[in-house]
């Protein structure tokens, strides 16, 4: 998952960021809040978090030297760790409790001994993944081709690639034999056979003029899609999943990564790097209301739904001052150290070919939160 690009001040970070949240159309009050907060520290860049939800564990992926880190869905105390695996994603088949995670090669491992099983040799860049329920396979994104590698969940073998036409975000799967990619660089979603491993259409919203695709989630009762992009300025187009017909458009807050449908309540849930938490209210197919922007903090850019409880599950960290000068690789170099957090700060702008440093993570300042009615 790739960093947004932008031009911020260091003395300036903290008020650019508030503005951002305070700018966000949603209004502030309203059912949902933070209930907890957990502070549990440990060190390494994160991005993806994830749930095996009737285990009724949390998985956070950490780099060097945490590893993959777990805890209860339910407290947030620590259960367990993988110190050997360094990722930016991990997902778990809750039936055969196979985990993996976006390691190069993936590694395979033991949800319950939390041991790993195997490797599995991949090409392209790992990054993102997606369980499908459907036939049990694990589908491993990457911004570099093969843009989509399938693995089976239960023998730990790849199934197939896929060339999905253009860079994968974040993906979802309505259950039943269609998984549906957002593409960042393409302002379309792929929709694919997850029987056949072929695309069979693109969905285009370049209409609407976004770009910079980001999340994606599915009203899977009324087949509808949720598609979120980061340019011009943050936008969720709201679209069929039957054919792709654009039904509306609406602002969301800025840096939007991973986002959530709750078919209980009937809302599209999107995690910012700005500081916020978004809530979309369905009323009914056509009918969309902004129901609620909640205050998280800056960095908080992934969440995952548990869905027993109805809440939200995101994460950050506290950054220090970012040093002066300096710059982190391209699109080209290597896999970013510092996938999660807010986004890389620097003396001015960004430097040619590269992002701007961020300053070190505060010792002890990582952080889980719980959002919820």
């Amino acid at each position: 998952m790739r960093w947004m690009r932008g031009i911020f001040a260091v003395l300036a970070i903290t008020a650019i960021c508030a503005a951002m949240v305070a700018a966000q159309p949603g209004p502030a009050d309203g059912p949902y809040k933070v209930l907890k907060t957990a502070k549990v520290g440990g060190d390494g860049a994160f991005d993806y978090i994830s749930a095996d939800v009737a285990a009724r564990r949390l998985y956070i992926p950490r780099r060097d030297p945490s590893g993959l880190t777990v805890f209860n869905l339910d407290t947030l105390e620590p259960v367990g760790a993988i110190p050997t695996i360094a990722a930016g994603g991990a997902v778990v088949d809750p039936k055969t409790h196979h985990g993996f995670s976006t390691t190069k090669p993936i590694t395979m491992w033991d949800a319950e001994t939390l041991k790993v099983i195997k490797t599995i040799d991949v090409d392209g860049r790992p990054d993102g993944m997606l369980f499908d329920r459907f036939n049990e396979r694990v589908w491993i994104l990457s911004h570099q081709p093969p843009y989509a590698t399938v693995i089976d969940a239960v023998a730990g073998t790849v199934v197939g690639t896929i060339d999905l036409g253009g860079a994968p975000e974040e993906a979802t799967t309505d259950g039943n034999g269609t998984v549906y990619v957002n593409i960042s660089d393409k302002a379309n979603v792929a929709v694919v056979d997850a029987k056949t491993l072929t695309v069979t259409a693109h969905y285009d919203v370049s209409s609407k003029g976004v770009s910079g695709g980001s999340g994606l989630s599915l009203d899977q009762k009324n087949g509808i899609l949720f598609a979120y992009y980061r340019q011009p300025s943050p936008t969720v187009v709201i679209l069929s999943a039957k054919d792709g017909k654009i039904i509306t458009t609406m602002p969301t807050g800025a840096m939007v990564d991973t986002v959530a449908f709750n078919p209980q309540t009937m809302e599209a849930i999107s995690a910012e790097g700005a500081g916020s938490m978004t809530f979309i209210k369905e009323n009914s197919p056509t009918e969309f209301v902004l129901e609620q922007t909640v205050k998280t903090m800056a960095g908080a850019k992934t969440l995952v739904l548990d869905t027993k409880t109805g809440h939200l599950l995101t994460m950050t960290a506290e950054y220090g001052p970012a040093p002066a000068g300096g710059q982190q690789p391209g699109p080209g170099g290597p896999p970013p150290t510092g996938a999660g957090g807010p986004p890389p700060q620097g003396a001015g702008g960004p430097p040619m070919g590269g992002r701007p440093m961020r300053g070190p993570m505060l010792p002890g300042s990582f952080s889980i939160l719980m959002i919820g009615r």
